[in-house]
């Protein structure tokens, strides 16, 4: 279990923060607004209203007690700074942040966040390479040059196994997980034969991940 901050309740830091509380982390919500305090306040560990840009509001946070800190504060710029220069000064280890611009990712970056998150274009590469392609249910993009997708097992692939299909060789990717029947499979076997509703989870560069789509 690990102890996280979430700054910013709206729609992508509440799910962030009640998210990590459901898979068991500690999580300390942190908003400005009273209103999403109060909307968030029974699905996290802890909510607190607070102004990140008040010195003697924050003192009250213990921010040191953090292992991790996401901020996503995406329309005060200010107070997202505000927000990464606290927890590096609390000594909080990795600091993840939301921008909604590459200019602003970079500012946030400079400041000291150690990764930054882009969710509208995260989502919108996500969509159009499950449009690009009805194989494909889902797309993330892990660098420049790698990806993994979700894909429904090919017509062609039914009944053969990993092995048969020398999956590494022809399409120089690896299948990472086989779900079916609502239950994923990490790391199969060579000798796993994939069958008619089998979704495959595989990573691969990108133009392959593309080839494969198609």
């Amino acid at each position: 279990m690990r102890s996280i901050v979430v700054f910013g309740c709206g729609r992508f830091g509440s799910t962030v923060a009640t998210t990590l509380t459901e898979l068991g982390h500690e999580v300390l919500a942190v908003d400005y607004d009273f209103d999403n305090v109060q909307n968030i306040s029974d699905k996290v560990t802890t909510a607190v209203q607070c102004d990140i840009l008040d010195e003697n509001s924050v003192k009250d946070l213990g921010l040191s007690n953090f292992d991790i800190a996401v901020v996503a504060i995406g329309s005060n710029l200010e107070a997202a700074i505000m927000a990464i220069i606290l927890s590096k000064e609390a000594g909080i280890s990795h600091i993840v942040a939301k921008a909604m611009s590459f200019r602003k990712g970079e500012i946030l970056k400079k400041v000291g966040a150690d990764k930054i998150i882009y969710p509208e274009r995260d989502m919108g590469y996500r969509l159009a390479h499950s449009l690009d392609s009805s194989n494909i249910l889902d797309f993330i993009q892990l660098s420049s040059e790698y990806s993994i997708i979700e894909i429904k097992v090919l017509e062609e692939w039914i009944g053969k196994t990993i092995k048969e299909l020398n999956f590494r060789y022809e399409y120089k990717a690896s299948i990472l997980g086989i779900e079916r029947n609502g239950s994923i499979d990490i790391i199969p076997g060579a000798d796993e034969i994939l069958k008619d509703e089998d979704v495959l989870i595989v990573l691969g560069k990108d133009e392959v991940i593309r080839k494969i789509g198609k």
